[in-house]
């Protein structure tokens, strides 16, 4: 990218989703370069945290390395951002389609516009034609990719002398060659800014802390997922009695169960419950063992024992909530009676 040294001042402050500009943090942001045909496919990346790689220029142009510069940068885990580069006589949405579909792009990737025309495409453009472009190709864009950061990059030149809106979308990249990292001499919030051109390579830095730092705030466009909704509790009906049976005495009796439910839904809102069982002697005191048998075909161990009298006297014993018990063996030392009460799912 060309850059310009013109280094007034500049007391514009836009609105922008980007992070603030910082105030005296210059030394505690991140590091990254912006790459393209001329610089190798595959660049060193030590110290960086995030890498542009130019994609495009005009409507015939795309640079040959982009996918391997691309591929590169994320490879090492760097955060990855594409450029087109204008030509501003063109139509700014033929140009911006050009650009897009040659990445599939992915949550997380930043889109810039590289907004500056000193070459021989755009030297004879009027600058209110330039602007207009500018302002054109952000919009289409975002309205293309609204789930992706979309910003523009310009050196201190154009944004002092072209500009006149202070519209750069989401982010403001700003190029001031010589002047510190971190400190590009503007008051409008920048989030990137190219301080240097340095053996034949773009230099950048980010005020954010930190390389997930910079991830996060990139993929904060995408929308949140909706929350799903609570499934509502299960409601039931008054009491049902469900079975009757009898149980002869001195004998194993296997009583098969199922859970309470609905004719629609016969195994209901849980598995065995709300289910009762309800065995009354007959004739005599009685001595009832009870064992569960899951549907993995294990029994409870040790069998639960009650001693009940005749006079008067009912054993209500609860099923286990929520278990997967499918039958009950009963064994008792007098007859009988016995049944299976439930609540029906509403």
């Amino acid at each position: 990218m060309l850059t310009h040294t013109s280094q007034s001042p500049d007391v514009r402050r836009p609105r922008s989703r980007a992070p603030g500009s910082p105030r005296e943090v210059y030394d505690m942001g991140i590091y990254g370069q912006d790459w393209a045909s001329y610089q190798s496919s595959n660049p060193d990346t030590s110290g960086l945290s995030f890498a542009f790689v130019k994609i495009t220029e005009g409507l015939g142009y795309v640079n040959p390395k982009w996918v391997a510069q691309r591929d590169h940068a994320k490879s090492h885990g760097l955060v990855w951002g594409g450029y087109h580069y204008p030509h501003m006589a063109n139509d700014a949405r033929r140009e911006a389609d050009y650009f897009l579909r040659q990445v599939a792009w992915r949550p997380g990737d930043i889109i810039v516009l590289d907004w500056e025309g000193y070459d021989d495409a755009n030297a004879g453009v009027p600058k209110s034609r330039q602007v207009a472009y500018r302002d054109a190709w952000l919009a289409y864009v975002k309205d293309r990719m609204p789930d992706n950061p979309v910003g523009m990059y310009c050196n201190l030149d154009y944004w002092l002398h072209v500009d006149q809106t202070s519209n750069y979308g989401d982010f403001l990249w700003i190029a001031t060659a010589g002047r510190p990292a971190g400190r590009p001499g503007i008051q409008a919030p920048w989030l990137f800014h190219q301080y240097s051109e340095s053996g034949g390579m773009d230099r950048d830095y980010c005020h954010l802390a930190s390389r997930d730092a910079l991830r996060a705030w990139a993929l904060s466009f995408r929308p949140t997922p909706p929350t799903p909704p609570t499934p509502p509790a299960p409601r039931y009906t008054e009491d049902h009695v469900l079975a009757y049976f009898t149980v002869p005495a001195s004998t194993v009796f296997d009583l098969p169960v199922e859970p309470a439910g609905t004719a629609a839904a016969p195994q209901g809102g849980a598995r065995n419950g709300p289910l009762w069982l309800c065995l009354a002697p007959q004739g005599g005191d009685a001595r009832i063992t009870l064992t569960f048998h899951h549907e993995d075909g294990n029994w409870d161990a040790p069998a639960q024992s009650f001693a009940l009298t005749v006079a008067g006297s009912k054993l209500v014993q609860p099923l286990p909530a929520g278990a997967v018990v499918d039958k009950i063996r009963i064994q008792s030392t007098a007859p009988l009676v016995g049944y299976i009460t439930g609540r029906q799912v509403a």
